[in-house]
């Protein structure tokens, strides 16, 4: 098949590799209709992660089902599924306490970005979506296989409540689908920390009531204008560098919750500020399955339309094209198709 590969810094290529193949009775092979290159794949791109050279990269898709392992009961060839970016098989302790991404049977999809891709314990996993979505959708759909749960998962970890106020930190997709959130959660101040009119206009279309385009202790003064001096009762970290959560926690009131999506680099947590404020911190790997159902239904009712943060398609032969874009910000997320 055909799949992006990344061989070091800023080397991305499109290249013949090899099929995947069922390994384990519990396996699944989909052929991606429809993947994405997301934030966390900037990392390893930037250097900021080792990488194996030549290895495949790309952990969001969707598609139909190639084939499946003897033990796969609840899926068959020509089922178009979502393909959670961490695999599970949802029955472990885990699983079962709704930490999905710490299965012990956890992996993790390695070629979205390409023409196939395997899937670990399919019956755990795998989500149908009962038909094939129409190009109105599409996006949406494929926002679902990460970037659309992440965001939940912040504000879930972070304790959003109806009436309450909420600042993102971070108008990347994840941020964005975070402002999504926390608006159907039903919170009442929503705050977006951006600097860019794109990213903005999509955070405010999502439900962002204040955008806060300052960094620093001017970030920090213009929240607590916003809140009247008290903060946020929930902050999203949606970046995952140092001065992204330091500033998480300089607008958390009192008493709240911090949720951390944003992959950790160099971060150090203020603990003396956790401590004398009782500012918590949750959050973590998203627990994709647990939470795509319930997503799948507010796409598949128009109630949440996620796919917007996707600001660029391109064929996924062009995927090297689609990494210069998001690196250099003329991007939000770029789609890939086959």
């Amino acid at each position: 098949m055909r799949a992006t590969t990344i061989h070091g810094p800023g080397d991305i290529r499109f290249e013949e590799v090899a099929d995947p193949v069922i390994r384990k009775p519990t396996d699944a092979i989909v052929r991606v209709t429809a993947g994405c290159i997301c934030g966390s794949d900037l990392w390893p791109y930037r250097g900021e992660n080792p990488v194996r050279r030549g290895s495949t990269i790309g952990h969001e898709c969707i598609g139909v089902v190639e084939e499946v392992g003897a033990e796969v009961r609840d899926f068959r060839a020509g089922d178009f599924v979502v393909v959670p970016f961490c695999h599970c098989d949802n029955t472990c302790a885990h699983c079962r306490a709704g930490v999905q991404s710490a299965c012990v049977n956890i992996s993790m999809t390695a070629s979205g970005q390409g023409e196939l891709a395997l899937v670990g314990q399919a019956d755990g996993s795998l989500v149908a979506t009962g038909d094939t979505p129409g190009d109105d959708e599409l996006a949406s759909v494929l926002a679902l296989s990460d970037v659309m749960p992440t965001g939940w998962h912040a504000a879930v970890s972070a304790g959003v409540a109806k009436g309450g106020s909420v600042v993102v930190v971070g108008d990347g997709a994840v941020g964005l689908c975070g402002v999504l959130a926390a608006s159907v959660m039903g919170a009442e101040t929503i705050v977006a920390m951006s600097r860019h009119e794109p990213r903005q206009l999509i955070a405010k279309d999502f439900g962002a009531t204040h955008v806060v385009a300052e960094r620093g202790d001017a970030a920090e003064e213009a929240v607590m204008e916003i809140t009247d001096g008290v903060g946020a009762d929930a902050v999203l970290e949606c970046v995952g560098t140092d001065a992204a959560i330091q500033t998480a926690f300089a607008v958390a009131r009192p008493g709240s919750t911090v949720g951390f999506v944003g992959v950790p680099h160099g971060v150090e947590l203020p603990v003396g500020r956790m401590f004398s404020k009782n500012v918590g911190l949750r959050g973590g790997v998203a627990p994709v399955r647990r939470y795509l159902p319930e997503l799948l239904d507010l796409v598949r009712d128009g109630r949440i339309d996620p796919g917007k943060v996707f600001d660029l398609t391109l064929p996924m032969a062009e995927s090297p094209e689609g990494y210069r874009a998001m690196d250099e910000r003329r991007a939000i997320k770029v789609m890939l198709r086959p």
